[in-house]
């Protein structure tokens, strides 16, 4: 497989995991598909290392724990533009 096709298929897991977490927290979040993705994918990376940290390496991570960490990362970025749980904020709010 060559490196385009892995970035491509990452990506595309990413948007996947990004849109759940989008659609696990109420409210509109003023994101584009890219950013959407590299949300997913964040959560992915981090999830994967967290998960092979407490397996011991013996294990990667999964559908949902990737979906787990994305929400955080989601529910994160909305607190830092000054929102909550449903409520996005906004980015030049002060």
């Amino acid at each position: 497989m060559s490196f385009i096709v892995f970035l491509i298929i990452t990506l595309f897991w990413g948007l996947i995991i990004g849109a759940f977490a989008r659609l696990a927290l109420p409210g509109p979040d003023p994101m584009s598909l890219f950013q959407t993705a590299l949300l997913g994918v964040a959560g992915s990376v981090i999830a994967g290392v967290v998960v092979w940290l407490i397996s011991g390496g013996r294990a990667g991570a999964g559908f949902l724990a990737s979906l787990l960490f994305t929400v955080l990362i989601l529910y994160f970025i909305r607190r830092s533009r000054g929102g909550g749980l449903t409520d996005p904020g906004r980015a030049g709010r002060r």
